[in-house]
C-alpha cells in the first residue's frame, strides 16, 4: 500500500468507531516522500486531514497535502504564543501541488511531531483523564513513561511545538493526553501509530473501570426517573414545538430527540444539575452544543403546562447568562455574538433535544453531548469533573479562525431549517412536492397510507437525517395525532403543512352513491380539515410562523361533468384556505391553494381508475389522456407532477412571504378555471 492508502485506511477504521473519536473529530496524518512535477526530484510531504472533514469517511480529496520542509520551517518565523493565529494562514504558502483540503489548526502538530504517522483523537475515556482534576497524576498511574500529559492549550503551532518538545525529551512515549481536548499518538509506520491510539484509549477505559466508582453522578433522584417509553415520548412531542421555538428565537434551527439510557440516567441524577453548569471542555463538543445545556429543573411527573411555563422562563434566564458571558469575555475583535438561544435543552424523565442549522447537525450536537456525559462519568468516577474555564472555552467558540470558518460555509438554501409534512407523498404529486421541498433545503416527512411506500420514497430523497416515511390514514384523527407527534420527534417540530392526499370517482350525478360521496369527503376535506386542526397548534407554539398548503384543483371552480362527489370536496378544500388564511395569520402562518389539471404522470388517482373514466368521458383512449389534456389548455402544455411541487416551493419559499389566501393554478390555462 502507498503511504496515503495506508492512511486513508487507518483513518476510516479509527473514525468508524465512536469509542475512539466523535463525529468529524480528530485527524491523522502520514509523512512520505512524492516526486516534485516541476523537479522530478523527491520531496518530503505531510499528508493530513483538513478542516472540518470524517475520519470514517475520509478520502483522499479530504487530505490537505504539505511539504514538510515548508511546515517545520514556520517555527523560525513564529514570533509567539500572541501572534500564532496569523500563522495558520502561512500554511497556505507550504501547500504541494493544486487541490486538497484545508489545512486545519492541528496541521502544526502533526508535521512538528517527529514520527512517520500521527493521530489525534476524541475518545470519551482519554477526555476523561483530560478533563480530571488531577489528571496527570491519573495519566502516571495508568500508562507510566508511555504517554505524557501536556497541559491545555489552545490548538495552534505553540501546542504543535510543546508536544514536538515531549516526544523529545522522552523518546520511551507513544502518545499524549492533551490537557481538557484528547490525546494524541504516533509511530514509526501507520500500523505503530494506530496500534498505540488503541492502546492509549483501550488503558484510559480499563482504568476508568477498575478505578471508578459505581455511581459517578450520585445518589439516584427518584423523582426524575425515566417515564415509561410511551408517556415520554408522549410528553416530548408535546414539548418539542415550545422548545424548538427557544432554541430558534434568534435564528431557525432544526431538532433532534434523544431518550436513551445514557441521557435519562445522567438526568436521574442526584450531579447533573451542577455538571450542566459546569458545561462540556473538549472544543469539539461545545462548538456543537454551546458552553452549557439548559436543564429544566421540574420533576419528571411535571405537567406539560408547568413544563412550558418553566422552560419559558428558564429560556430568559439562560439568555441572559450568555449574553453576561459573551459581554464579560469579549476583546476588542471578537466577532459579533451569534446567537443567545440553548442547542442542548434537558428535561429529566423525558430526554434531550438538540439542535441545529440542519438534521444532522442537530443529530451530532446530541451525539456530542453524549459524549459529553461519557467524560463527566469518566472523569467523575476516579476525579472530579474540571473542564476548561470560560474565558479558555471563550477564546475558541469566538476565534477568529472559527469564525472565518463559518463565514466560507456555503449559503443556505432556500428551505433551510424548514420541516415539512406532505399527506399522500408516496407517489405523484405528493412525492414530487416531497423531493422537491428536500432538494431546496427542508427536512421531510412522507405520510402515506402504505407504510412501506412511504420509507420507500423517503429513502429515495435521501438519509433519514433528510426525510423520513411515516403511515398515516388522514380520515382518522387519532392516527394523524401519532404520525403528528413521530414527525415533531423526527425534526423537532413543523413549518409546512401539504395536504396533498386525495382519491376521486369519475361518476354522473345519478350514478353517484352516498358511499361514494363519503369516500371523497372523508379523505379530502374531512381530512385536510384534520391534519390542519392537527398541525396548526404546533406552527402556533413554535411563534416562528409557517406554510399551509392544499393542493386543491382546477375542479373546485370549474363544473366539469360526471365529476361532482370530487368537485365538491375540491371545492370544499379551497374554501378552507381562505378561512384558515384569515384565523391562522395572526400568528405568521400564510395558507394557500394549488389548483393543477390533467397531472395524469405519475398520479395515483388516474392509474387507480380515474384516468380510464374521464378518458371514457371524453371519448378517448385512457394513454391519450394526457395528450388530450394538454391540447385543451392555452399553452398546450401537458401538467407534470414536478409543475404543482414548483408551484409549492415557490409558495413556500422566501419570495412570497407576504401573500396568503392565494390559490395558484398550475393546469397550463383553462380559461373556464380563471379565478374572478
Amino acid at each position: 500500500m502507498t503511504t496515503v492508502s495506508e492512511l486513508i485506511a487507518r483513518s476510516n477504521r479509527l473514525g468508524s468507531d465512536p469509542v475512539n473519536t466523535n463525529y468529524a473529530g480528530g485527524n491523522t496524518s502520514a509523512k512520505g516522500t512524492d516526486a516534485d512535477p516541476v523537479t522530478g526530484e523527491d520531496v518530503e510531504l505531510l499528508w493530513v486531514k483538513g478542516s472540518g472533514g470524517d475520519l470514517g469517511t475520509l478520502t483522499e480529496t479530504g487530505l490537505a497535502v504539505l511539504r514538510l520542509d515548508r511546515v517545520r520551517a514556520l517555527r523560525n518565523v513564529y514570533r509567539g504564543v500572541e501572534h500564532e493565529d496569523e500563522m495558520v494562514a502561512a500554511l497556505e504558502h507550504c501547500a504541494f501541488g493544486p487541490g486538497g483540503a484545508a489545512p486545519s489548526i492541528d496541521t502544526f502538530m502533526h508535521g512538528l511531531v517527529d514520527a512517520q504517522s500521527v493521530d489525534h483523537l476524541h475518545p470519551d475515556s482519554g477526555i476523561a483523564f483530560a478533563t480530571a482534576a488531577d489528571g496527570e497524576e491519573l495519566t502516571r498511574a495508568a500508562f507510566g513513561d508511555a504517554v505524557v500529559w501536556v497541559p491545555w492549550r489552545r490548538p495552534g503551532i505553540q501546542l504543535g511545538i510543546d508536544i514536538a518538545e515531549l516526544k523529545e525529551r522522552h523518546p520511551e512515549a507513544i502518545g499524549a493526553i492533551l490537557g481538557g481536548h484528547g490525546i494524541t499518538a504516533w509511530g514509526d509506520t501507520s500500523d505503530e501509530a494506530e496500534a498505540n491510539s488503541l492502546r492509549i484509549i483501550r488503558t484510559a477505559q480499563e482504568y476508568l473501570d477498575a478505578h471508578g466508582r459505581p455511581e459517578p453522578f450520585g445518589a439516584r433522584v427518584a423523582a426524575n426517573a425515566a417515564l415509561p417509553p410511551a408517556e415520554r415520548r408522549a410528553k416530548a412531542a408535546r414539548l418539542a414545538a415550545t422548545i424548538r421555538g427557544i432554541a430558534s428565537h434568534d435564528r431557525p434551527m432544526v431538532g433532534h430527540f434523544t431518550d436513551s439510557d445514557v441521557v435519562l440516567d445522567f438526568l436521574a441524577s442526584e450531579k447533573a444539575p451542577a455538571l450542566a453548569e459546569l458545561g462540556t471542555s473538549c472544543p469539539d463538543h461545545f462548538l456543537r452544543t454551546k458552553v452549557k445545556p439548559m436543564l429544566l429543573d421540574l420533576p419528571a411527573d411535571a405537567s406539560v403546562e408547568d413544563s412550558i411555563a418553566r422552560l419559558t422562563e428558564l429560556h430568559e434566564e439562560y439568555r441572559a447568562d450568555y449574553t453576561a458571558y459573551y459581554e464579560r469575555n469579549k476583546v476588542a475583535d471578537s466577532p459579533a455574538m451569534r446567537g443567545a438561544d440553548p442547542l442542548i435543552v434537558l428535561v429529566p424523565g423525558v430526554g434531550m433535544f438538540s439542535y441545529g442549522a440542519n438534521k444532522q447537525t442537530a443529530r451530532v450536537a446530541g451525539e456530542f453531548y453524549i459524549n459529553a456525559i461519557n467524560v463527566m462519568s469518566g472523569a467523575e468516577s476516579v476525579s472530579t469533573y474540571r473542564p476548561i474555564d470560560e474565558a479558555e472555552k471563550f477564546r475558541i467558540e469566538y476565534w477568529a479562525l472559527e469564525e472565518a470558518k463559518l463565514q466560507r460555509m456555503p449559503k443556505p438554501k432556500s428551505h433551510a431549517t424548514r420541516i415539512a409534512l406532505v399527506t399522500g407523498a408516496a407517489s405523484g404529486i405528493g412525492k414530487a412536492i416531497a423531493t422537491r421541498l428536500a432538494s431546496d433545503g427542508a427536512c421531510v416527512i412522507i405520510a402515506d397510507l402504505d407504510l412501506e411506500k412511504a420509507r420507500a420514497a423517503a429513502a429515495e430523497i435521501g438519509s433519514t437525517d433528510v426525510a423520513v416515511g411515516l403511515a398515516v390514514n388522514v380520515t382518522d384523527a387519532a392516527a394523524i395525532d401519532a404520525m403528528v407527534q413521530e414527525a415533531v420527534l423526527a425534526f423537532g417540530g413543523l413549518d409546512i403543512v401539504v395536504n396533498n392526499a386525495g382519491v376521486s370517482l369519475s361518476k354522473p350525478l345519478l350514478e353517484t352513491t352516498e358511499q361514494d360521496w363519503d369516500f371523497q369527503h372523508e379523505i379530502m376535506a374531512k381530512g385536510s380539515f384534520l391534519v390542519s386542526k392537527a398541525t396548526a397548534p404546533i406552527l402556533i407554539e413554535q411563534g416562528m410562523g409557517g406554510d399551509v398548503v392544499y393542493i386543491a384543483s382546477k375542479n373546485s371552480v370549474f363544473a366539469g361533468p360526471n365529476n361532482i362527489a370530487y368537485s365538491a370536496t375540491k371545492a370544499d378544500q379551497a374554501h378552507q384556505v381562505r378561512l384558515l388564511a384569515v384565523e391562522l395569520g395572526e400568528h405568521g402562518v400564510k395558507v394557500n391553494g394549488i389548483n393543477p389539471d390533467g397531472v395524469v404522470k405519475g398520479s395515483g388517482i388516474f392509474a387507480s381508475g380515474w384516468g380510464a373514466n374521464r378518458a371514457k368521458t371524453y371519448g378517448i383512449h385512457e394513454e391519450d389522456l394526457g395528450k388530450f389534456y394538454a391540447q385543451r389548455t392555452i399553452l398546450k402544455r401537458e401538467v407534470l407532477p414536478e409543475n404543482v411541487a414548483n408551484a409549492v416551493s415557490v409558495l413556500t419559499g422566501p419570495d412570497l412571504s407576504h401573500t396568503t389566501g392565494l390559490h395558484i393554478p398550475v393546469d397550463a390555462g383553462v380559461a373556464a378555471a380563471f379565478l374572478r
